[in-house]
């Protein structure tokens, strides 16, 4: 009896560790019909699919199920889009999780309001559902863990793979994904001007459509977060040419 009490057990275990091998993918998003399209398109590429119709029950979502990333609608009852990426950016436990904001608002200032707050991909309805696997899958590779043994130090700016933190004179410096990956980048290459454009392509990769606008929003976000009171700004900005993390800034 015992044997076969036990053999179930074994099997159900098991697919529980499969399914939680798979990325985790939420989609917070009012309109049925397009999170049925989103569902087959993200679960035919192996993506374990979750989803709240409202802003609310997103967030509790996301601090229960711990998503890999995030698919987020802009106009959602309850909490907006807008207010979900405010309040994930402030989570030291959800700050780090790539969001990907949809919305039907095309105007270049809403897309940068957007990347403001925290979101770290935007695409404008109607969309391909091609194109949204594309760039999750773009982001989660941009997301990967880095190596666990190795560190970044600029003058009192330490960047640490192991723990994925970053510290300032001391003290604890709070980035977005897009934000740490941008440092990274910045600190692998001191003192050398980057365009924006090589920015987008080492940063966000070429196969992935980025506004050049967008790297100016990630730069003020990164400069803002790691000049911290009674420090220097690391960050120069060369007019006409681009940015650098400068030994001279």
């Amino acid at each position: 009896m015992s044997e076969s009490m036990t053999s179930p057990e074994i099997k159900k275990s098991a697919s529980v560790s499969r399914s939680r091998a798979q990325p985790v993918i939420l989609i917070v998003e009012d309109e049925a019909a397009l999170v049925a399209l989103l569902r087959y398109n993200l679960e035919r590429d192996g993506f374990r699919v979750i989803e709240a119709a409202n802003g609310e029950e997103g967030m509790l979502l996301m601090r229960e199920e711990r998503p890999d990333l995030v698919i987020l609608d802009w106009m959602l009852p309850v909490l907006s889009g807008i207010e979900f990426c405010r309040q994930a950016r402030r989570s030291p436990e959800m700050r780090r999780v790539p969001i990907i904001m949809l919305t039907a608002k095309t105007e270049e200032a809403d897309k940068l309001r957007g990347l403001e707050v925290g979101a770290d991909d935007y695409v404008t309805k109607p969309f391909s559902p091609k194109e949204v696997v594309a760039r999750v899958k773009a982001a989660l590779r941009r997301a990967a863990p880095e190596p666990a043994d190795e560190s970044l130090v600029y003058r009192d700016l330490v960047m640490d793979f192991a723990s994925h933190r970053v510290r300032r004179a001391g003290r604890d410096v709070h980035l977005g994904p897009t934000e740490f990956r941008l440092l990274r980048f910045l600190l692998e290459n001191q003192g050398r001007v980057f365009s924006r454009e090589q920015l987008l392509d080492h940063v966000w990769g070429r196969d992935i459509y980025v506004e050049p606008r967008t790297v100016d929003v990630h730069v003020r976000r990164l400069r803002k977060a790691i000049n911290i009171a009674g420090t220097s700004d690391l960050i120069r900005t060369v007019r006409a040419a681009g940015y650098a993390l400068d030994a001279d800034g």
